[in-house]
């Protein structure tokens, strides 16, 4: 008897599934290594830092029990610790979520929500809230929100359908012209309400509120499938806007996508302040990760890993001193700023 040998699959067909099987396996392995980094850095988040809190004394905690010895532990879990990092997951989620769809619709690696004024039209207006109307609390997260759907569709109807440079050109007038009214209203703020638009100019995590948590918690368990509902088209709207509607998708499918990017800009803003370059860094680094292609929950993933990871180098970097995490997210996402320009400009000149 002869030895029985597994043949290559050499049908069109089965090469087409081996082709697709390929891609799909690496996605899966990419987004199960971000996900173990972001239970790291989740983990990381919540024990250590200058008071470290054991694995057992989390679940003891956890379970409405007290250290013995140690009752500072429970509030500080419960009011610090665990919020600021479960408030960092969804943050990142709904950032990098929304860069990446953003990104991707509009085929420019630079249409990032924080980079085309969509963030700071939400701060701006939260500031506007703050010093001129005196709102707070939910009054002055729909304030946000507001201002930044509006200043979304502005840019949209002044950029027109003339490409994505110019909506970018545009966004990022918009997002100047956003930053000096908050740099005004700031100096006619009193000394109280400077230390609240403080948060509206960098962002943070800090003084977190489980209320605050579950609201955000529960749009984004209606937003983001939505989201991936919709962005089944994404990879046909990169082709284009004149192939993508010869291939049944629509402008609607399009602005509908972005539509729900943009809110998810919005509450992410309302919770957490414009927290700098998240939106813009997730959606490069999953891309490379994924070999160049496109993946949502990648993007959302490498966001909460930026969130969780910038908190906790901006509560535990340099002893006694504490920053917001905008501001480790900002030094990170300069420099990757600039690296992305530099490699278009050679691959342009390749």
């Amino acid at each position: 008897m002869s030895a029985t040998t597994t043949a290559e699959p050499t049908s069109p067909v089965d090469i087409v599934r081996k082709a697709r099987r390929a891609p799909r396996r690496h996605h899966a392995f990419v987004v199960a290594a971000l996900a173990v980094i972001l239970f790291g850095a989740f983990v990381a988040r919540v024990l250590l830092g200058n008071f470290i809190i054991t694995v057992p004394d989390f679940f003891t905690i956890l379970g409405g029990g007290e250290i013995p010895g140690a009752r500072e532990a429970s509030f500080l879990l419960m009011s610090e610790k665990l919020p600021r990092a479960i408030l960092g997951v969804l943050v990142g989620v709904a950032f990098g979520s929304a860069g990446a769809v953003f990104q991707s619709t509009l085929r420019n690696p630079l249409a990032s929500p924080d980079i085309v004024g969509v963030s700071l039209g939400a701060s701006a207006s939260a500031v506007f809230a703050i010093v001129v109307l005196d709102l707070q609390g939910l009054a002055l997260s729909i304030a946000a929100i507001v201002g930044a759907i509006a200043i979304a569709v502005a840019v949209r109807l002044v950029a027109g359908s003339d490409g994505s440079y110019r909506l970018v050109l545009v966004g990022v007038t918009a997002a100047a012209a956003m930053t000096a009214v908050v740099h005004y209203l700031f100096t006619r703020a009193n000394e109280f309400d400077a230390l609240l638009v403080l948060r509206w100019l960098t962002g943070a995590l800090n003084g977190v509120t489980w209320s605050t948590i579950w609201i955000l918690l529960g749009f984004l368990v209606v937003l983001v499938p939505a989201l991936v509902w919709t962005a089944r088209s994404a990879q046909i709207l990169q082709l284009g806007p004149d192939v993508a509607t010869g291939l049944g998708v629509s402008q609607r499918r399009t602005d509908l996508l972005l539509l729900l990017a943009v809110l998810l800009t919005a509450l992410g803003v309302a919770a957490a302040g414009p927290v700098a370059f998240v939106a813009f860094v997730a959606g490069p680094i999953s891309r490379a990760l994924n070999g160049g292609r496109t993946t949502l929950v990648g993007a959302a993933l490498v966001g909460a890993i930026v969130m969780v990871a910038g908190d906790y180098i901006a509560d535990y970097a340099i002893p006694g001193v504490s920053f917001p995490v905008g501001v480790v997210t900002g030094a990170f996402g300069a420099p990757f700023l600039l690296w992305l320009l530099a490699a278009g400009r050679a691959g342009r000149k390749a």
